[in-house]
């Protein structure tokens, strides 16, 4: 039986019944048959964001590859996604899908990709999307668990995409360290060109105090490959449902083995117990978060991403948090998450604008992009977010220092 949690069952039945409930579906494919009237205008406005950046280092460091098995990709799905009688797990599913313009049931792969590269293509030659594969979750002994494994994209397939379209995507891996073969599978991603790993602790079942990391950890450092890990709470991939093993704090056992590591999202959604005290309490994850990146012991290899910091279920402190922290930005690193840009009620212009992070005169150009090109969107909104005019260092956006490695790219 797929796991679960009511607490769990609660939080995202609340998110999915407010999607369904305003007509998301609806919402996320206005945008797929719009391609051909984009405002030129927005688009123009969108692409002179990119003074002052060089665009050839411009890379976004979190977006995903998703799939079925169409076409031989070796792509699935949990079953709950598809069987009516878990509706929030169906909704999920088809609100994802429809934000990446393919729900067609036929061909949701190539859809899914080719829908992807078209929206890349409207960006300047050199910008390129980092795409993420995604293990099967793991239990404690080491076996492969289909039934915790919310969703599976091979290492295999992303690799050949990358090789295919190699001016627009770079191939990110993911290898869970409880794999008989962990390393062997390591060593072979990274000698085919991926430029880091990525794993979702609470969704997979990786615990990164366990012994089964260290000689993990060890290879990343001799080839110069860093980690992506998920921390804080995470609602759109359930998975195993191991949301203690989000804690921030438990990035310390990569980093004390000095691994280049990458907080996604900057840990920036719900709650983790602060382990440094004596009688442990839950607390912000962001707070535990923001003590890792303020502790000099790590500032050589503690990098996080921005990606979804200003969606609605984010508070706006966060954000502001992150732009007023000048000290952060050489080590923040811009990031889609694609395709959750696409599901349209996911950000709201109107919000960032009444906080004061973004000024009144973008709403139209940044509604336009909304509907239209999502990516766009998000990289527009990170480019002109401010708190008391202070904008995100360009070195934010110029994150392909962080990932290369030798390797070609």
């Amino acid at each position: 039986m797929y796991l679960g949690s009511r607490r769990h069952f609660l939080c995202c039945t609340a998110a999915i019944g407010f999607m369904l409930g305003s007509g998301s579906a609806r919402a996320n494919a206005k945008h797929c048959s719009r391609d051909q009237i984009l405002a030129q205008e927005a688009k123009n406005w969108a692409l002179s964001l990119f003074e002052g950046l060089n665009v050839d280092q411009v890379w976004d460091c979190h977006s995903h590859l998703l799939g079925v098995g169409h076409g031989g990709t070796g792509c699935s799905v949990h079953e709950s996604l598809t069987q009516w009688w878990h509706p929030i797990e169906v909704v999920r599913r088809k609100s994802i899908l429809s934000a990446a313009c393919a729900s067609d049931t036929t061909n949701v792969d190539q859809t899914y990709r080719d829908r992807l590269l078209a929206l890349l293509n409207d960006f300047p030659k050199g910008y390129k999307s980092l795409l993420f594969a995604f293990e099967h979750a793991y239990d404690d002994l080491g076996t492969k668990r289909q039934d915790w494994s919310t969703f599976h994209v091979p290492n295999r397939y992303v690799l050949e995409l990358a090789k295919q379209y190699p001016d627009r995507l770079v191939p990110v891996a993911s290898v869970h360290p409880y794999r008989p073969d962990a390393l062997i599978e390591l060593e072979h991603v990274i000698a085919q060109g991926a430029v880091a790993i990525k794993w979702l602790p609470s969704s997979m079942n990786i615990d990164l105090r366990d012994a089964r990391c260290v000689p993990f950890y060890q290879l990343l450092v001799e080839k110069n490959i860093p980690l992506i890990v998920h921390c804080g709470e995470e609602k759109a991939v359930p998975g195993a449902q191991r949301d203690e093993l989000g804690n921030p704090l438990l990035a310390r056992y990569a980093l004390d083995h000095r691994v280049r590591l990458i907080v996604a999202h900057c840990a920036s959604l719900g709650f983790a117990l602060d382990l440094d005290r004596r009688a442990p309490n839950e607390v912000p994850a962001f707070e535990l978060f923001a003590r890792l990146m303020n502790d000099n012991t790590y500032r050589p290899y503690l990098h996080a991403d921005i990606s979804a910091v200003f969606q609605r279920n984010r508070k706006t402190n966060v954000a502001k948090k992150l732009l007023n922290n000048t000290d952060w930005h050489s080590r923040l690193l811009h990031g889609s998450d694609y395709p959750l840009p696409a599901v349209r009620l996911l950000y709201s212009v109107a919000r960032l604008i009444d906080q004061g992070l973004i000024d009144p005169q973008h709403m139209d150009h940044l509604k336009m992009l909304q509907d239209s090109q999502p990516l766009l969107f998000d990289f527009a909104i990170k480019r002109v977010a401010h708190n008391n005019q202070q904008h995100f260092n360009p070195a934010v956006f110029e994150t392909r220092r962080v990932f290369q490695t030798g390797n070609g790219f």
